[in-house]
């Protein structure tokens, strides 16, 4: 099985030692994202549609790389710092989602690797 890494570049990528993305086969795994833009700073503070918006773009971009698009997801898993987002959450979700309906997961967590960020969140998608 072939198997095609992704980075993004970001410097925590070699000091954790992970991948953006990772094609094995047809399947297309993104890491966890964040509201990050490329300048290291924090999309949305304080707004949880916001930054999950900003993501699932981000997102969109890895599985674009990786041969794969949003028409081809099929788990998104979502990490919220606030539940009670979850509507703004959701919506963001939808924008993008609403026709595709993959499985979807949200659970509450103590905290991210930041403060200001909100939420963070996984995907798999099929790939050809």
């Amino acid at each position: 099985m072939e198997i095609k890494k992704i980075s993004s570049g970001a410097k925590w990528e070699n000091i954790v030692g992970y991948s953006r993305a990772v094609k094995a086969g047809n399947r297309v795994m993104v890491t966890g994202t964040t509201a990050v833009d490329d300048e290291g700073k924090i999309v949305g503070v304080g707004d949880a549609y916001t930054q999950t918006k900003f993501i699932f773009q981000k997102i969109e971009k890895y599985l674009k790389e990786a041969g794969s698009s949003m028409e081809k997801v099929v788990w998104n898993r979502m990490f919220v710092t606030d539940i009670s987002k979850w509507e703004d959450i959701g919506r963001a979700h939808a924008e993008f989602f609403i026709d595709i309906k993959p499985c979807a997961t949200m659970v509450e967590v103590k905290g991210l690797v930041h403060p200001d960020m909100l939420i963070e969140i996984e995907t798999e998608a099929l790939a050809d």
